[in-house]
C-alpha cells in the first residue's frame, strides 16, 4: 500500500504568528502531514492553494478586516479540492452558516490540540466537523477495544476486564496499549478523560 498518497498537505490561515508557530510544530510531527503551509492573509492563502493544492486549509474566521468566510468561498473555487476548516477564538458560526460559505468544519480556538489535529485530520479525509472534535471513527477504535475503554472508565482492573469479557490478562494488556496508543494519552485516567472529551463514553 501506498502510504504516501494518505498523508495530507495542511494550509493554516491565521493572522496571528505565534498560531502559525504552535500550529506548524504540531502539524510538523504528525506522520499523516506531507506539508505544512502557513498564510498570515487572504492573498497570500490564496497564492498558496494555487501552488500547491492543499487537502486542508485551516481558516481564521477574522482575518483582520477581512473575513475568513469569504476567503473560504474563494479557496473552495479555486481549488475545489481544498476542504476548508473555519476557527476561531472570538467567535461562534453555526454549522449552517460555514456550510453556507463552502466550509467541512468549524472548531473553536479553546479545543485542545489534540482534538484540533483529529479535526483536521478528519476534515482532510473528507468529514465534517462542527463545533467539537471527530469521536469514535477517528479515534480508530475496534468494537473490543471501545469495551475495553468502557470497563477501563468503570475503575475495573485488567484481570476483571479479562474476566468479564472472556479473555487473557495478556490479551486485555495488549487491548489497553492499543487504546492508550490510539487516543494518545499515557495511563487509564488520561484515556477515561480523552474518551469522555471525545464522547466515546456513554
Amino acid at each position: 500500500m501506498n502510504h504516501r498518497r494518505h498523508k495530507l498537505r495542511v494550509l493554516i490561515v491565521d493572522d496571528h504568528e505565534v498560531v502559525h508557530w504552535g500550529l506548524r510544530a504540531l502539524l510538523s510531527g504528525q506522520e499523516w502531514v506531507e506539508r505544512c503551509l502557513v498564510a498570515s492573509n487572504a492573498e497570500d492563502a490564496l497564492e498558496l492553494t494555487e501552488r500547491w493544492e492543499p487537502h486542508v486549509a485551516l481558516v481564521d474566521l477574522f482575518l483582520g478586516s477581512a473575513s475568513g468566510a469569504e476567503l473560504c468561498r474563494e479557496l473552495r473555487r479555486r481549488s475545489p479540492g481544498t476542504n476548508v476548516l473555519l476557527f476561531s477564538g472570538s467567535g461562534r458560526m453555526s454549522a449552517a452558516a460555514a456550510r453556507a460559505a463552502g466550509a467541512a468544519g468549524f472548531v473553536s480556538k479553546g479545543l485542545g490540540a489534540r482534538d484540533v489535529m483529529a479535526a483536521i485530520r478528519a476534515i482532510g479525509r473528507g468529514g465534517q466537523v462542527f463545533g467539537e472534535a471527530p469521536a469514535a471513527a477517528e479515534a480508530g477504535l475496534t468494537e473490543r477495544e471501545r469495551q475495553v475503554l468502557g470497563l477501563v472508565a468503570t475503575g475495573a482492573t485488567n484481570r476483571e476486564i479479562a474476566e468479564q469479557l472472556h479473555l487473557s490478562h495478556h490479551t486485555v494488556k495488549d487491548y489497553t496499549r492499543n487504546v492508550f496508543r490510539k487516543l494518545e494519552v499515557r495511563n487509564r485516567a488520561e484515556a477515561v478523560q480523552r474518551a469522555q472529551r471525545l464522547g466515546l463514553l456513554a
